[in-house]
């Protein structure tokens, strides 16, 4: 597979990336690295696993998969003490490895280098070239509109433009939720001589009630190890209004799981409403706006679909590996 070919791959399922042509260099390379960060602070759910899905494709490709296990970070958000989430962070790791991330991905805590002296070094450096303006705009939505957040918030996207520096990343993923704190580190990088990764950013699924995001905090998740009756339950629930494309996670679940495993999507009706459909993505979009597919059969479809897509991870979880 040329370089092309590699580019377009990466390209199918995100939003952006910053630069295609660095993108190109990026490739040349043997092994070139790609990393995801994430906070240890809660479920694994379908909007963690939009990033993982790439990671596999990044892998196959010939990258190399570094996973930050943000665990001070995860501290500086307030999200536990460092016991607690240093086994948060393990139960993510099982979840990554049950959704089928190869065995070569390497696992990092934070804890394991942010307190070394080059990278406390890079974090003080940083710090006097972000304003305080600058920084502001890369917490947290929940910090940015705090009206008195703490120092750690500033901290964090100073730290995390630290963290691709220290892993030598060449390709920093995540979702829009990350671009201020990416472009951060584009910006700031280069200026205390270090080598800013190319950017790939990926859509946010929104909350099974319809939430702009799907979070752990809110509830509003189907995480990858829920059992067959809770996934079942949280999908009767969800939001999912007729006719309504944008917004609907049950569409955004279809297009961003269904189809990148899949060419068509089976639905399956009694006869008297209509019999099974075998769909394409643009059909199923067409057929659900026009107002001829309900609700509750779309989401009896992904239900189903989703029950089969996790088994492997629930197996995994259950087994203790």
């Amino acid at each position: 597979m040329n370089i092309e070919e590699k580019i377009e791959l990466i390209q199918e399922g995100t939003l952006e990336i910053i630069e295609l042509e660095e993108l190109k260099q990026k490739l040349e390379k043997e092994t070139p690295i790609a990393y995801t960060g994430y906070e240890p602070s809660g479920k694994i759910h379908l909007g963690h696993a939009v990033t993982i899905m790439k990671l596999k494709q990044l892998q196959k490709l010939g990258f190399k998969i570094k996973i930050l296990l943000a665990d001070y970070h995860a501290f500086l958000n307030g999200k536990g003490t460092v016991e607690e989430i240093a086994e948060t962070a393990e139960y993510n790791k099982r979840c990554f490895q049950g959704l089928g991330l190869a065995d070569d991905t390497e696992y990092i805590l934070g804890s394991s280098f942010q307190t070394g002296s080059e990278y406390t070094n890079d974090v003080y450096q940083l710090a006097t070239i972000t304003t305080l303006k600058r920084a502001k705009r890369s917490m947290d939505q929940v910090s940015r509109h705090d009206d008195n957040p703490k120092v750690a918030s500033v901290v964090y996207p100073l730290m995390q433009t630290a963290d691709m520096s220290a892993l030598n990343v060449d390709i920093a993923l995540g979702g829009m939720e990350q671009r201020k704190i990416q472009m951060l580190a584009r910006e700031n990088l280069p200026r205390i001589g270090k080598e800013a990764p190319v950017c790939i950013h990926t859509p946010l699924i929104h909350g099974l009630d319809g939430d702009d995001k799907m979070s752990s905090s809110k509830g509003n998740y189907i995480a990858v190890d829920d059992d067959e009756k809770t996934i079942k339950e949280k999908i009767r629930k969800s939001y999912c209004p007729q006719g309504e494309i944008e917004g609907n996670p049950m569409i955004e679940i279809a297009d961003f799981f269904v189809f990148s495993q899949q060419d068509t999507f089976v639905i399956e009706r009694p006869e008297k409403f209509g019999g099974n459909l075998e769909l394409t993505k643009d059909e199923l979009h067409t057929m659900y706006s026009e107002g001829k597919l309900h609700p509750m059969d779309l989401k009896n479809g992904i239900t189903k679909f989703l029950i089969d897509f996790l088994k492997p991870v629930r197996e995994f979880m259950e087994s203790g590996e």
